[in-house]
Parts: C-alpha cells; structure tokens; sequence
C-alpha cells in the first residue's frame, strides 16, 4: 500500500511540473528549448532579444523575435507565459 501511494505521489509531482507554463521573461536556454519547436537558435534569439529589447508584454510579442511566427506562437500558446514578471523597457544604452 505504501508503494501504491509513493508512485501516485510522484506521479502527480511529476505531471504538475511538466505542465508549468514556461515564463519566457525569465526561462533560461534549456527551458525555452524543452519547448516544441524551439531549438538552441530560436532559444539564444529569444534570450537576445529579451536583453536587448526588455521583456514580453505578452505572449504575442514572441513574434517580435526573428524566426518565430504565428504558427509558433499559436503552438506554444498554452504552454508559454508572461506572467509573474513585469515588463521592463529596454536597457539604457550606455554611451
């Protein structure tokens, strides 16, 4: 019985976590990449332009990004967000 209840336990605290929504303001290389359709190259340009640019303002901004389109966007609506951070301007240049 207590093998039961462990293995339900951890499959809940594994299904909980695999559907975390993904914030893209804060993801690191490797978050934004467990995201289908998102490689190392979409992931580096969404960290550049989240550096360069300031953070989301919403999940459709993700089209601001080059490489990233609509079709992208719609897939990955459900599982990305914005949420939890708020959004910033782009840095000061620094002259």
């Amino acid at each position: 019985m207590q093998k039961w209840f462990l293995l339900m336990a951890l499959v809940f605290l594994f299904t909980g976590t695999a559907f975390a929504a993904v914030n893209i303001n804060t993801a690191s290389q490797a978050e934004l990449e467990s995201l289908q359709g998102i490689g190392p190259a979409k992931a580096k340009a969404i960290i550049e332009h989240r550096e360069k640019s300031g953070t989301f303002a919403s999940v459709d901004d993700l089209a601001k990004v080059s490489g990233i389109g609509q079709g992208t966007i719609k897939q990955l609506r459900d599982v990305i967000t914005v949420e939890g951070e708020k959004a910033t301007e782009a840095p000061a240049k620094q002259e």
